[in-house]
């Protein structure tokens, strides 16, 4: 149902409506607020639909209204128009499509196919990582007046579809020369299903190795269960569960994978809000499929939500290592309420204490600066809790993993070559080259593909900002206000000399990490998200860090118990 202006005046309206059966008084001047505020908002739409010299989309204007009313809260709260199916796809996991991730591509300034899904009907019928799309049942897919992100929206919502539906799709792909062909296919959609476990097997030493990208599944912990079995009946002695880059997602999920390794009947979170509705208790239900297994977990910044749930209850129960560096810090709760007309919001409702009885939430959206903005809470504010062993654990920030790994620098000219797609294009050249490439663990980036890359920047003419040059420009500039120029000249002039752009420099000193995301990029597409994960774990320290500490009961006990 279409949203127009007399429906949303009736809506604002019984709202008003229902406000003014309150009986105000002096004393009640939070529903008197609540309903005044009510009023001038519906008296703004109204002035702006009646007189305003343009005619306003009733739809796009309430929607900025309401978006603009959210942010006052924290990034998590958010609406959703009746149209809007992405609260269903993130939940459930399926949805009606190509099966396809797709991104603004910035050169041609369209959409491009980044990975066809694992088994869907675009990896079939033969789409490819590159493929820029031109057209959906004969509709130009341009950019026109739409922004980046907006164009993205457009694409997908017209990829979409009913299951069995057929879609035309045209694409411009790209060729060896850096020229592009032209082709059209007829793709029927799918139910395109979300694997929430990419890729598990042995690693080394009998330790059983699961990758888990994500929590937003109905039912993903059968999934991982079922490696988890597989991996004990092929002789592992030891479990990593990788929660690195997992953003979180349905709390019971999350309660269901920790209580794998931990008795029925622990108490694993209690939310806590505003409301006696918000507040309930979880605990495990089953029987656990092993209590005795050596376990590690690995995260990361990226680790978040019912991810901190798993690995911040396993460290609090004492019944896993936790490795890698500290997680992002989301210890709140969102639950779906429905609104008029199918629209839905989801909100947050309450925070989330894990067994130690410590909230993870690094930051405090109620305690905004006076430009709006929020920062996480200082370590020297955040509190201590004990584990089951007694072991000191603290709020307030994420989880602080028991064994820290330091994370590797992201160099900054890894962020220019990734944002300008110089990456992305060199591994399509790469596999028009080569059809194949064998198996993962043989797959490598030569210093003659290396060589082949730097080429193709020289020849794009590629540069990027230093924040050095940036940093020393400013420098230059504050010391000509304040006066100190003129004596200082040849120093600047000396570390000018020194910063001198040089990208040749930069390519060699980097060469490792550049060429481990070629590697990861290229082996992508040919194994899809599985092949990402075999290609990091060729040399993950992480990991190596975890195996090292499983292997030695020593360490593991000792990393577990209370430091005396």
């Amino acid at each position: 149902m279409k949203w127009n202006s007399k429906k949303i005046l009736l809506v604002i309206g019984v709202a008003l409506a229902g406000g003014a059966l309150f009986s105000f008084t002096k004393g009640d001047d939070r529903n008197f607020q609540i309903a005044k505020n009510l009023d001038v908002f519906n008296a703004v739409f109204k002035e702006l639909d009646m007189f305003y010299v343009d005619t306003i989309d009733p739809e796009k204007v309430i929607k900025y209204g309401i978006d603009a009313m959210l942010v006052q809260t924290d990034p998590y709260t958010e609406y959703y128009p009746e149209d809007d199916n992405t609260l269903k796809d993130m939940t459930t996991g399926k949805f009606g499509g190509i099966g396809s991730v797709i991104r603004y591509y910035t050169p041609r300034k369209r959409v491009a196919i980044i990975e066809p899904t694992e088994g869907s009907p675009a990896a079939e019928i033969g789409l490819k990582a590159g493929d820029v799309i031109m057209e959906v049942n004969g509709k130009d897919m341009v950019q026109g007046s739409r922004t980046p992100n907006e164009l993205s929206d457009y694409v997908k919502e017209n990829l979409r579809g009913e299951p069995g539906t057929t879609c035309i799709l045209k694409v411009d792909r790209p060729t060896s020369d850096s020229t592009y062909v032209p082709m059209e296919f007829k793709i029927t959609r799918a139910t395109i299903h979300t694997n929430p476990v990419p890729y598990y097997g042995m690693v080394k030493d009998n330790v059983g190795y699961i990758a888990i990208s994500t929590f937003a599944i109905e039912n993903c912990s059968k999934d991982i269960k079922k490696a988890l079995i597989e991996l004990k009946q092929q002789g592992a002695k030891s479990i990593v569960l990788d929660l690195r880059g997992n953003g979180g997602g349905l709390l019971g999920e999350a309660v269901n994978v920790v209580n794998f390794f931990v008795p029925k009947g622990k108490e694993i979170v209690v939310t806590k809000g505003k409301t006696k509705q918000a507040a309930s208790t979880y605990k495990t239900m089953n029987e656990p499929i092993d209590l005795d297994i050596p376990l590690a977990v690995l995260v990361d910044g990226a680790t978040a939500s019912a991810s901190e749930i798993v690995s911040g209850s396993l460290q609090d129960l004492d019944r896993a290592v936790v490795v890698g560096t500290r997680t992002y810090g989301k210890g709140l709760v969102q639950v779906l309420r429905e609104l008029p007309y199918n629209s839905s919001m989801k909100v947050t409702t309450s925070k989330y204490y894990i067994p130690s009885g410590r909230c993870i939430q690094a930051i405090d959206y109620a305690k905004r600066n006076a430009d709006g903005s929020v920062a996480r809470t200082p370590d020297s504010l955040t509190n201590v809790f004990h584990t089951a062993a007694g072991r000191e654990v603290r709020d307030g920030g994420g989880i602080r993993p028991d064994i820290e790994v330091k994370a590797e620098k992201f160099p900054n000219i890894m962020f220019y070559l990734l944002n300008d797609d110089m990456i992305f294009d060199y591994a399509t050249q790469y596999c028009i080259k080569h059809p194949q490439i064998g198996e993962v663990k043989d797959f490598v980036i030569t210093d003659a593909d290396y060589a082949e890359f730097k080429q193709m920047l020289k020849k794009r003419k590629f540069t990027y900002d230093r924040q050095s040059e940036k940093s020393l420009k400013n420098l230059k500039e504050i010391a000509e206000f304040e006066g100190y120029m003129e004596g200082a000249k040849d120093e600047f002039a000396a570390l000018e000399k020194k910063l001198t752009h040089n990208l040749d420099h930069e390519l060699n000193r980097f060469s490792k990490e550049i060429k481990d995301a070629i590697a990861q990029e290229v082996v992508q597409r040919y194994y899809f998200q599985r092949g990402t994960v075999l290609q990091r774990l060729k040399d993950d320290p992480d990991l190596n860090k975890a195996i090292e500490t499983l292997n030695n009961k020593v360490e593991y006990d000792k990393v577990l118990a209370v430091a005396k």
